[in-house]
């Protein structure tokens, strides 16, 4: 009658006492432009390094962000003719909007990553960013500093 007793309440316990642990996920990104580093955690631990190239030709936004949309490919256009920086990139791979539009995302059209090279987005491996893609929910923050 007592070990009946004594598994209830052992029981009771786990529906009425709150854990001191989680099992939610605390994914988030961290992004330092000055190391041209992508970090990606789960809680403190760190799932993801990779070299990136950020903003060149303009400015990467620094902040606190959350990836809004995520798209596997999407065309991207932008810069300006007369000062030769205008791109037009069909199926740009693996692309997860945070701000307006940038984004991370994958890149074939060069492969110098740990320097800026973009206008403005975080371009990584297309192998990589399709890692990260999957990794990634919508409302993941990033943080880029």
């Amino acid at each position: 009658m007592i070990k009946k007793l004594l598994l209830f309440l052992i029981i009771l316990s786990l529906f009425l006492l709150k854990p001191s642990f989680t099992f939610a996920s605390q994914k988030h990104i961290e992004i330092n432009l000055t190391a041209q580093k992508l970090y990606a955690y789960d809680g403190t631990i760190l799932v993801y390094n990779f070299l990136i190239s950020s903003g060149k030709w303009a400015p990467t936004p620094t902040g606190n962000f959350s990836i809004y949309w995520k798209v596997p490919s999407i065309r991207m256009t932008g810069g300006d003719k007369i000062l030769g920086t205008y791109y037009d990139l069909p199926n740009v791979p693996y692309d997860m909007f945070f701000y307006q539009g940038y984004a991370l995302h994958g890149t074939y059209w060069h492969s110098n990553f740990g320097h800026p090279m973009s206008h403005g987005c975080i371009n990584m491996r297309t192998d990589q960013a399709t890692l990260l893609y999957n990794w990634t929910d919508v409302g993941t923050p990033v943080n880029i500093y």
